[in-house]
């Protein structure tokens, strides 16, 4: 008896028509946005098939195998593509060796049920899989004359392929490539293994044809649409607000149920944007519905004004049946830098922290001035002088745009004006006053800081967050003028237009007096933290790259870091100053030694504090604050015999307990501890912890034991921690 072969033809001729198939699908441009399973689900499919079977293993004689089958399919209606499959058919084995005593000749009959994934690819195209399970009975008619009829059961599974035309929305032709696996459930074992399959098959499909004239629902008209010209760079406000609106109007006699609609723009959306989703809109009712839009990142690589064509999608059930309709709509869309100025929050989207570019230039000015940089003054007002000197540094001017000056755009929606990003007016140093205030926030946000722009009629400047409560002015300025108050916070205006043509201090001061022209007048002025409009217009999107700038040199930054932080210490100090001037008394030139000792100038500390030793010798508090100044120029060992001789005057006055020797005990202590001098650091932590152990325990790394990691635990700013001596304590 011979072997069956394995039909390698056929499963070459298979995968030719695989790939014709494939690359000859007619995905029409047209069809892209269709998902057309959905479009063309139908309730139930019932199927007819023929195939040749072949088996992959020989069964000692040679059979001429066919099946006959009827199938029903059903999609399931939220995923159409999965659709539970019920088959029966009868498999005929006819024995071909007639030399052979017995007639291996028999007929299955067998029931299936199982799952098929269909996935309609094309209006006319499907490709498949399926799985399934079932129960088989064979009977052999004259396989035992003698006994008659012999029944064999079997488990069947079956898994397989389908790629079907459907000429028509009900006819659908199937090409069934499968393998199948019997498995005897009784002592007759020969037909055990796997079968191959080729089947051919046509579906009938219930249902009506969604593209039939009679099949097509308009029960909705679209009337008043309005689709004004879009920005990218309100990217975000676009996702919440409305891009456009439509009046859509039921034109049935009875009601419109499930009614969505939504916005889609092919290429700048990765999906439909939802509008409204209304429950039953009523015979002759009328609704405008507003239309957000959610556009992806490409909006933001136009270039000047592109004019698009988008669709107005509306699906809803009328008498119980789906429908969907679009209507097109024709706009602009502007490229990022352009904006209207009806909203001056706006501006906010062109502020740009998160850019690459921008964080390492901050980065650069702040590595600059770091040694110059004060820890006991205002830390943010700080690097606004210095960002303010190095974009002098770096050449940015300011220069009034000669076509549409602020001026005249201001508060005008119908003039569309633009804003160069900060990366932008870097490379060209040029930029009127709103591209000069997004560049100078957008640096000061890079470094943490929180920032703000002022609007005046006219004209558009910066503000900054100095984080000190309204209470305490005086350690940014004397004048409390000189700062806005808002939430209980300072904050400095800065006239951004200044830049490279005078100090900081003096463009401080123009931003003050530029506010207070309208005091009287608040309405005509503005001010916008760049968080909370950023909530509302995130910043717009960037394809960094590297700018190659050229920062500045590094002298000169810091020579104009110099110059208007000392302008604004003299400022500060004026005040303290005057006072001890005309009073001569000693505790009002200690009070002023303290205020330069904490600023850093010590020859102008030193001499205030031989002011008030002139005016008494035996000043304690002044003695202690000379100790305090050799501290903090690191000379520790002469600070130190500085402190003790200080502790044996408070003795003599019987102030050995005072919080005053609390001070000089944990001064010294930190002297000693400066010198690695570790025994005594933690002799004299522990006579001021004997005074008041609340307050020494914000120094205890003072009384630590010698070593790396409690050396390193000390991250204190000397000049902040060093314990001035002013009253009498």
């Amino acid at each position: 008896m011979g072997n069956t072969l394995l039909p390698g033809r056929r499963l070459k001729a298979l995968l030719l028509w695989l790939c014709f198939s494939f690359t000859s699908a007619p995905l029409f441009p047209q069809d892209q946005q269709i998902n057309f399973n959905t479009a063309y689900r139908f309730p139930l499919s019932i199927g007819a098939e023929y195939q040749s079977l072949s088996p992959f293993a020989p069964y000692g004689a040679q059979f001429n195998i066919f099946e006959l089958s009827a199938s029903l399919r059903w999609p399931i209606p939220p995923i159409p593509v999965l659709q539970p499959t019920l088959r029966a058919g009868m498999m005929t084995f006819t024995d071909q060796n007639l030399q052979d005593a017995r007639d291996w000749s028999h007929i299955h009959g067998y029931g299936a049920l199982g799952l098929t994934y269909a996935n309609r690819f094309a209006k006319s195209f499907e490709l498949g899989l399926e799985a399934l399970a079932g129960f088989d009975e064979a009977l052999f008619a004259n396989l035992l004359p003698e006994i008659g009829m012999v029944n064999s059961a079997n488990l069947l599974f079956e898994a397989g392929a389908r790629i079907a035309l459907n000429p028509s929305y009900n006819l659908s032709i199937d090409i069934h490539p499968n393998l199948k696996y019997l498995l005897s459930l009784s002592d007759l074992k020969e037909f055990d293994g796997f079968l191959f399959g080729i089947g051919f098959s046509a579906s009938y499909r219930f249902g009506q044809d969604p593209d039939a004239p009679q099949a097509i629902i308009r029960s909705l008209r679209f009337e008043r649409v309005s689709f004004p010209a879009a920005f990218a760079a309100m990217q975000s406000y676009y996702v919440k607000k409305p891009l456009g609106s439509v009046e859509v109007f039921n034109t049935e006699k009875s009601s419109l149920t499930e009614l969505q609609v939504s916005f889609f723009q092919a290429g700048y959306m990765d999906s439909p944007t939802p509008g409204a989703t209304i429950a039953e809109l009523k015979p002759g009712e009328r609704l405008t519905i507003e239309l957000p839009a959610s556009f992806n990142q490409q909006v933001f690589t136009t270039e000047g004004v592109t004019p698009l064509t988008g669709e107005i999608i509306a699906s809803y059930k009328s008498r119980g049946r789906a429908a969907e309709q679009r209507q097109a709509v024709t706009y602009d869309l502007h490229d990022k830098t352009a904006v209207t100025w009806d909203d001056d929050r706006k501006v906010a989207a062109f502020i740009t922290p998160a850019d690459s570019a921008l964080r390492n230039y901050a980065s650069y000015i702040r590595q600059v001035c770091k040694e110059e940089t004060l820890s006991t003054y205002s830390e943010p007002l700080q690097l606004a002088i210095q960002v303010f000197n190095a974009l002098g540094e770096a050449g940015i001017m300011y220069q009034v745009d000669p076509t549409l000056p602020f001026t005249k755009v201001q508060g005008n929606p119908m003039v569309v004006d633009s804003i160069s990003l900060p990366r932008d007016t870097l490379k060209r140093t040029t930029g009127d006053c709103d591209d000069l205030t997004v560049l100078f926030c957008s640096l000061l946000e890079t470094a943490g800081m929180e920032t703000a722009f002022i609007t005046v009629p006219g004209h558009i400047y910066a503000a900054f967050n100095t984080k000190l409560p309204g209470a305490e002015y005086g350690k940014l300025h004397p004048d409390r003028s000189m700062s806005i108050s808002l939430e209980g916070q300072l904050w400095v205006p800065v006239e951004i237009t200044l830049i490279g043509k005078t100090g900081f201090p003096e463009a401080w001061r123009k931003g003050v007096e530029e506010w207070k022209e309208h005091e009287g007048q608040p309405e005509k002025r503005g001010f916008y933290p760049t968080r909370s409009a950023q909530e509302i217009y995130r910043p717009v999107g960037l394809k960094e790259t590297d700018l190659g700038l050229q920062y500045g040199r590094k002298e000169k930054i810091l020579e104009g870091f110099r110059r208007d932080l000392d302008k604004l210490i003299e400022g500060v100090v004026e005040e303290v100053a005057s006072s001890a001037r005309k009073s001569g008394r000693k505790e009002d030139y200690n009070k002023l030694g303290i205020l330069y000792g904490q600023f850093g100038r010590y020859p102008q500390a030193e001499a205030a504090f031989q002011s008030a030793l002139r005016a008494d010798p035996g000043y304690l508090n002044a003695q202690i604050n000379l100790a305090n100044l050799l501290f903090l120029k690191k000379a520790y060992a002469e600070s130190a015999a500085r402190y003790v001789k200080s502790l044996e005057g408070l003795e003599k006055q019987k102030q050995g307990k005072s919080p005053k020797s609390l001070k000089v005990l944990l001064n010294l202590s930190r002297a000693y501890y400066q010198m690695e001098r570790f025994k005594e650091a933690q002799e004299y932590y522990a006579r001021a912890a004997a005074i008041d152990e609340q307050e020494a325990k914000q120094y205890a790394f003072l009384g630590e034991r010698a070593g790396g990691e409690s050396r390193a635990a000390s991250t204190r700013d000397p000049a902040k921690e060093i314990l001035f001596v002013e009253g009498e304590e």
